[in-house]
């Protein structure tokens, strides 16, 4: 006996269903909060893949470890001219910023 496959949702329809629609108030907080948390993701891959630990790129950036295990964890909002630092002198890239 050949087995049902399990019905499949689209990623939009399950975003629609569990945070509303977009442009509601519940559906932008989500996608602000996911923003956040990829940026966090990352800072931290390109962290490690460049061998350093969060005390080192904090150290090559002028900020703390505790600041920089706070946005790779999502928890804290950073300005714009940290991320920068950040980006350039303690991961040694440029940062391209776009919008939609």
């Amino acid at each position: 006996m050949k087995k049902k496959a399990p019905k499949l949702t689209r990623l939009s329809d399950h975003l629609d269903q569990q945070y509303g629609k977009k442009g509601t108030h519940k559906r932008d907080a989500f996608e602000a909060e996911f923003e956040a948390f990829q940026l966090g993701a990352m800072i931290q891959e390109l962290r490690i893949e460049r061998g350093l630990t969060q005390e080192a790129l904090a150290n090559r950036c002028g900020t703390t470890k505790t600041y920089i295990s706070k946005i790779e964890n999502h928890a804290s909002d950073i300005r714009l001219s940290t991320l920068m630092r950040i980006i350039q002198e303690g991961l040694g890239g440029t940062l391209k910023l776009r919008m939609e």
